[in-house]
């Protein structure tokens, strides 16, 4: 039937897309996120002498590989080694003067991981029989009270920047691949300049360093479209569908900004320290929060990115190159063009306009 029906056919076809697209989404997001366990997360038990290193193995021997534990003999280094990031919490034993003991997050580098750590350590506490006090050291701003709205803001980002490469690829065919990326580093820019308004003027996600995170987003999106301006070359109308992969699927999963790595199985929490969506969340944490620490790794995560990207557009460019010429030679050696052909042209540029159209349709936000 569908032989016979080269409608129908068509439409077969193009379903295709969507229906991966919902197979991918699913492996996706419910791989990352359904079953979110702690592996291996780094906390500190603070205190002084033979007691607080029988606690701290106790906790870790009920814990097993959910929690890396190391002791600590003053507060201040605790306080110090959340500024770094270096662990996720510190449980204070009560003093020799009495009082509750003390859990010290800071909360500014993931939501979800200190609400991990306090579930932890509040029946720990009760087992003293003792409340908890819970002290933030780094916390977010007030208008960004869970700190996901870095997370959110990368979504954006990412939309504006991989819905573009439809139009660049398809609509931007006709021109020299040059042309091309010169375009995309001037849609980086307003999808940069956009998402700093954003963060700033409009949702007050960032109250310092405006300026140095609309040069980690224009990083980010020019990433993208470089990217996928130059795989639309080889992959045509299945550049969406790569392009969501590589920047929707396996890129806001791994970010770290609703879960990071330590709560996330081995596959996702190793993409962590590498894609381009988890630079731009943590160089902005780093950026807004934490005094810069560990800022240029993050930085150069983005630039990477970017790299590859550039080597893709210059791939790209010579395959459109050997193609031209390629057509170039076939013609001299063809027989002279019917005179329709002029409407032949007409027809294919608007079958052009049809493949960017539906390109864009399937272009969907997460």
């Amino acid at each position: 039937m569908p032989a016979r029906n080269p409608a129908l056919r068509h439409v077969l076809t193009h379903l295709l897309t969507p229906l991966l697209m919902c197979v991918g989404m699913g492996l996706a997001y419910l791989g990352a996120f359904a079953h979110p366990e702690p592996h291996h997360l780094p906390v500190a038990v603070v205190g002084s002498g033979a007691e607080a290193k029988v606690f701290a193995q106790t906790v870790k021997d009920k814990a097993g590989d959910a929690l890396d534990v190391r002791t600590l003999d003053d507060r201040t280094d605790a306080v110090d080694l959340l500024k770094t990031r270096d662990i996720d919490g510190a449980y204070v034993l009560t003093g020799k003067n009495g009082g509750a003991p003390e859990l010290i997050v800071a909360s500014a580098g993931s939501d979800t991981t200190v609400s991990v750590v306090q579930k932890i350590f509040t029946p720990v506490a009760a087992e003293q029989g003792e409340p908890l006090k819970v002290t933030d050291v780094v916390p977010t701003v007030d208008d960004d009270p869970t700190g996901q709205g870095l997370f959110f803001l990368l979504v954006a980002l990412s939309i504006g920047s991989y819905a573009s490469v439809a139009v660049l690829g398809g609509a931007g065919a006709a021109l020299r691949m040059r042309a091309r990326a010169l375009l995309a580093v001037g849609v980086s820019g307003v999808v940069s300049l956009i998402g700093a308004a954003f963060a700033g003027p409009l949702f007050h996600l960032a109250h310092t360093n405006l300026w140095g995170l609309w040069g980690m987003a224009w990083l980010y999106s020019a990433g993208i479209l470089f990217v996928g301006v130059g795989l639309h070359t080889f992959l045509k109308r299945w550049t969406t569908l790569g392009v969501m992969v590589l920047f929707v699927m396996l890129n806001f999963t791994s970010s770290g900004g609703i879960f990071r790595p330590e709560l996330q199985n081995g596959f996702f929490g190793s993409l962590h320290s590498f894609w381009n969506g988890a630079g731009f969340v943590e160089g902005a944490r780093s950026l807004i929060y934490f005094g810069h620490h560990d800022l240029a790794r993050n930085l150069w995560t983005l630039v990477a990115w970017l790299a590859v990207g550039l080597v893709v557009i210059g791939v790209a460019a010579l395959a459109e190159r050997r193609r031209e010429q390629t057509a170039a030679t076939t013609a001299r050696h063809a027989a002279p063009a019917p005179a329709a052909a002029p409407a032949v042209a007409s027809g294919s540029a608007s079958e052009g306009d049809d493949v960017v159209e539906e390109e864009l349709e399937e272009t969907v936000g997460v």
